[in-house]
Formats: structure tokens, sequence, C-alpha cells
């Protein structure tokens, strides 16, 4: 009733398929993500430029929470690298010590306890 297709045929064409499909990179889906690959960059870049301002890496961290941390220790290898086989110097970093802004608002839910002087004498 059916008619058989020789699977030599069918095996065929099933490799010309996979093949093709493999030698095309702009199918949709099939790739990496390019806004992976841009944080991933953007990433090391920061790392190779907090190695040239001569930042130690958990600065680094510290400063550019977002950034992954993996990719931002590679630029800055990276970036030690290149300095150390080129003899270069880093640039200190003109960024100053962020200071903590004073808290205007006083905690309205907290209890907080006056403390007695420690004279030991006897109060009047």
């Amino acid at each position: 009733m059916y008619r058989k297709t020789p699977s030599t045929l069918l095996r065929l064409l099933a490799v010309t398929g996979v093949l093709l499909l493999a030698a095309c990179d702009k199918i949709p889906g099939m790739g990496p993500d390019p806004r992976v690959a841009q944080r991933d960059e953007e990433a090391k870049a920061i790392g190779g430029a907090c190695r040239y301002a001569l930042r130690g890496l958990e600065d680094c961290y510290t400063l550019n929470p977002k950034a992954a941390k993996a990719s931002v220790f590679a630029g800055w290898k990276d970036m030690d690298a290149y300095m150390r086989e080129n003899k270069l110097e880093g640039t200190p970093s003109v960024l100053g010590k962020a200071e903590k802004p004073e808290r205007t608002e006083k905690p309205t839910d907290l209890e907080t306890e006056t403390r007695e002087p420690a004279s030991g004498g006897n109060r009047s």
C-alpha cells in the first residue's frame, strides 16, 4: 500500500540537511545571544581598565557589582599579561574613596537606651 523509500536515500537527505544547518550561523535561536556576549566583553573591558588603573580585583568587583566576576578577572589577567609583556606602568585612579553619606533620618521604630555616666559615685 505504502511505497517504501530506500533507506540509503533517506540517510543521504538527513546527512545533507545536517551539513547545511551546521554551516549556517544565522539561524535565529541557534547561536549565542548577542546580549550575553556583549555583557561578557564589557566585563572583560572593566577588568582590563581596573588593572590599568592599578586597582585590585576586590576593588574592581566592589565598584562593578553587576559585572560577571569571571569575565572581570579574565580581563584583569589579560591586561596584566599585556602590561608585563610590554613593560607598561599603570595610571593611578583619580577616583578617591567614596565617603558614605550621613543619614538625615532618624530611625523611628527602634528603642534606644540612654547610657548613664560611669562615674561610680552616688546619684543625688
